[in-house]
């Protein structure tokens, strides 16, 4: 298997425990978390939800893992 698959099952992997600790948190009795800057609108029969904060906090985090992993790579060769 190469270094891409590898990569692959462990996001997979990393992904699956995520989701697992998320349904136990909800049966746990914690609800979803929402962030400042989440759009949230209730209206009769109607519901959007988008969540802007959490999408600019993921970014924000991904791009700091992805630029340091993206230097470690480069420092080795």
């Amino acid at each position: 298997m190469g270094s891409a698959g590898k990569i692959l099952v462990g996001l997979g992997a990393v992904l699956i425990v995520v989701g697992l600790i998320l349904i136990g948190l909800e049966r746990l009795g914690v609800r979803t978390w929402r962030m400042p800057g989440d759009i949230a609108i209730h209206r009769d029969g109607f519901h959007f939800y988008f969540p802007l904060g959490t999408s600019i906090l993921i970014s924000l985090i991904l791009t700091l893992l992805l630029t340091f992993w993206a230097w470690l790579t480069a420092r080795g060769r």
